[in-house]
């Protein structure tokens, strides 16, 4: 039964929607078409978003899903996750209020069972847009089952309600995702622990809530739990959260953390976790010396990262080549079988859901349209922004400093603290900067990353202009709403701007003046 998933625990009003939505109990699958233009196994945001357009073109569709639509974006992503988070912010709002005269907020009542009603709720009700009846009604044939190839031109659906189906097709995409990768820990088998897919089912709050994993994830989670109340220990093998990104944003979080009471276990390894009557005792050894140390948790969340979703695709029989790291594919998205296309997690470094959209806009070009085995369009075109969404948030687009070098391209750097940045300072958020990398000498824009409240917006504008080649200084020349936080960004055209200033061109200026006005 489909409601015996910890995705739709606890079965209430709103997951028995979301389930009538995302996987209908009663949902019966149609007579498969004698022949597709196009089978598409997940419906996560690739295959969705391949789906629909490719059916709003003409095209018969045959879309597969084995749990629910949606992927884990909508069920235990992207949306369960942001919810949470906007709730947090709530709170550290409130107790940020006293250094703005508002003493009453600090000490908010906080109902965790109502803070994770509300988010399945707005899950919920965000569903109808990637439910079973809109697909149907946009023409796209909905099969619910685990799809399977038998060959390089038929796949088949094993659904525990019917009997096997056949789908003959001409091109296929795969899109079945990824999900929380499962490290080699002592003593994990023994306890029952959380990743991002049972997460959002728990009803009461962890009194101490351990966290394997310091990225994206494992920091959003970390931050949120630990402003509902939780005790949080966060466990990290390297040097600091966040590692893949800028040192000095990761430092500015790393702080807050600390401020807000995270115990943080940096360059953290051989951990070995045990069953107490009161909890789990996590035991490894910490810091550059190795010291040994333990710590007692109520609940631990895995993240450490993703691992494809390959399992019973049986790629095998469609000549389709894969590794651990996921399906490999070329800048087309095309598989090593030219019939059969990849697109989102299951194939992509860039494990996000805006990603997997534009790759999924990609294969329908390439699969349908595309004259030569090359295609029309290359994922290596995609300009693909991300976003931490942390208190302060980290964001980032284009290239860093280090891969900037390894492609033998000599940049610039220009930074703006938000500490000088007037909406900022009147709204207490002074931590955070803008950074924007050029091409030396130049104010092409290669790069950014910027620490903010609302750096995951604010990255955008770096985003248009790297696409749309919109230099630095016209970005300076651009009047921008005062005050903002996007304020930021332009006064860095200025910095810019002062560069082109040199010695020799104030004594020109210096001289037109003493012509124009004299002395």
């Amino acid at each position: 039964m489909v409601n015996q998933l910890p995705q739709l625990t606890p079965f209430d009003q709103h997951n028995r929607f979301l389930e009538s939505n995302v996987h209908p109990s009663d949902w019966k699958n149609p007579v498969p078409a004698s022949n597709y233009h196009l089978v598409v196994i997940g419906a996560g945001t690739a295959g969705l978003v391949t789906a629909a357009a490719a059916a709003g073109l003409g095209a018969r569709v045959a879309l597969i899903e084995s749990d629910l639509m949606g992927g884990d974006c909508l069920n235990v992503g992207c949306v369960p996750s942001k919810s949470l988070i906007a709730a947090s912010r709530f709170i550290a709002n409130g107790q940020r209020g006293k250094k703005m005269g508002i003493s009453s907020a600090e000490n908010p009542c906080i109902n965790f069972s109502e803070i994770m009603e509300r988010m399945r709720k707005q899950r919920s009700e965000i569903s109808p847009v990637d439910s079973a009846k809109r697909f149907q009604e946009l023409g796209v044939d909905v099969f619910f089952g685990r799809g399977s190839f038998i060959d390089d031109h038929t796949v088949s659906i094993d659904s525990a309600n019917e009997s096997a189906t056949q789908l003959k097709f001409k091109k296929a995409v795969i899109a079945s995702g990824a999900r929380a990768k499962i490290p080699e820990i002592e003593g994990l088998d023994q306890i029952d622990f959380l990743t991002n897919e049972n997460l959002f089912s728990i009803t009461e709050l962890p009194p101490r809530l351990g966290i394997i994993g310091g990225g994206p994830i494992g920091s959003e989670i970390a931050q949120c739990f630990a402003r509902f109340g939780s005790d949080v220990s966060l466990f990290e093998r390297g040097p600091n959260i966040l590692g893949r990104e800028d040192s000095q944003a990761a430092s500015v979080l790393q702080s807050q953390f600390e401020q807000e009471g995270i115990s943080l276990f940096l360059k953290s390894n051989n951990l070995s976790l045990s069953k107490l009557k009161n909890g789990i005792l996590v035991r490894g050894l910490q810091g550059e010396n190795s010291n040994p140390f333990e710590t007692t948790v109520d609940k631990i969340l895995i993240a450490v990262g993703r691992t494809p979703n390959l399992e019973n695709l049986n790629l095998e029989s469609a000549n389709v080549k894969f590794n651990a790291h996921g399906i490999g594919v070329n800048d087309s998205l095309q598989t090593s079988n030219p019939k059969i296309f990849a697109a989102g997690d299951v194939c992509s470094k860039y494990k996000f859901t805006h990603a997997a959209d534009f790759q999924a806009r990609i294969v329908i070009q390439n699969a349908l349209f595309a004259i030569g085995p090359i295609g029309r369009k290359k994922a290596s075109q995609l300009l693909i922004p991300r976003a931490t969404y942390t208190s302060p948030e980290i964001a980032h687009v284009g290239l860093y400093p280090q891969e900037a070098e390894a492609q033998k391209i000599e940049i610039d750097t220009f930074t703006q603290s938000f500490a000088h940045v007037d909406r900022a300072i009147l709204d207490s958020a002074e931590e955070g900067f803008v950074k924007v990398h050029t091409r030396k000498g130049t104010d092409q824009i290669v790069g950014a990353t910027i620490v903010a409240e609302h750096a995951g917006d604010l990255i955008s504008e770096i985003s248009v202009a790297i696409t749309n080649k919109i230099g630095l200084s016209k970005i300076g020349a651009t009047i921008h709403p005062y005050p903002t936080y996007a304020d930021a960004i332009r006064k860095l055209g200025d910095q810019f701007n002062k560069t082109k200033l040199t010695p020799l061109n104030q004594k020109i200026l210096k001289w037109l003046l003493r012509i124009n006005v004299g002395r």
